[in-house]
């Protein structure tokens, strides 16, 4: 049986359609959603409580993204977990992220800092806290949102595009790695260390403690791959 989070019953500014989409996206990134799961319409619709419309639309989407599978005659499933695609998005956000980085660093003290620097603060705080809850999910949200909040300071909207259309195939790893080695103390750590570099205006310090951050996946994913052969595929 499928689960999902409802969606909030207060208001969003997010169309219904972008809702359904992002609950089911952040179901297979959790790996809520299983890889190998048959997933339904109506049965989406149901536990969403919303029309087929909305549902509909995002399968479209999420089957032109790779994370779910048209089998004909069967239906629709989550998909496995790509080693290729996963290796392909980790190389593309690195060489993208490293710039960015970079840049963050060299033009650090060039305007005020104050509202990202108390957004990050912020963000380490409830990752503290999520760490402390054992919360897996919402500390990779927050890990993410870090990210965010670092891209947007370049002011390069293609960029966050770009990063956020293929993060993830890499953060279904990421999700699975946090989850099996427990190491969320140590990925804030870590950000709080980039943060260091780039108040500090050191770009190769910036470069090199990143990545050393998202390095490790390098080494995770053949362990993982052997522990959830049923996960994977090519």
């Amino acid at each position: 049986m499928l689960k999902l989070t409802p969606l909030p019953q207060r208001p969003v500014r997010k169309s219904l359609g972008d809702q359904v989409y992002e609950t089911i996206r952040a179901g297979i990134v959790s790996l809520q959603l299983e890889p190998g799961t048959m997933i339904y319409e109506n049965e989406v619709a149901e536990l969403l409580q919303v029309s087929r419309t909305p549902v509909r639309e995002a399968i479209r989407l999420l089957v032109s993204e790779r994370l779910l599978d048209v089998l004909p005659q069967r239906g629709t499933r989550i998909a496995p977990i790509s080693q290729r695609k996963v290796e392909e998005a980790k190389f593309i956000r690195e060489h993208l992220e490293l710039g960015a980085f970079r840049l963050v660093a060299k033009q650090w003290r060039d305007g005020d800092r104050t509202a990202a620097e108390r957004a990050i603060v912020d963000l380490f705080d409830r990752q503290q806290e999520a760490a402390a809850a054992g919360d897996p999910a919402l500390f990779l949200q927050l890990d993410e949102d870090f990210h965010r909040v670092v891209l947007e300071m370049t002011g390069n909207a293609t960029l966050l595009q770009v990063i956020n259309q293929m993060r993830a195939h890499l953060n279904r790893i990421r999700f699975l790695a946090m989850r099996e080695y427990h190491y969320m103390e140590q990925t804030l750590e870590e950000h709080r260390g980039l943060l260091a570099a780039m108040q500090a205006g050191d770009e190769e310090l910036t470069a090199s403690r990143l990545k050393r951050h998202i390095g490790k996946l390098d080494r995770e994913l053949p362990e993982l791959r052997a522990k959830y052969p049923q996960y994977f595929v090519d």
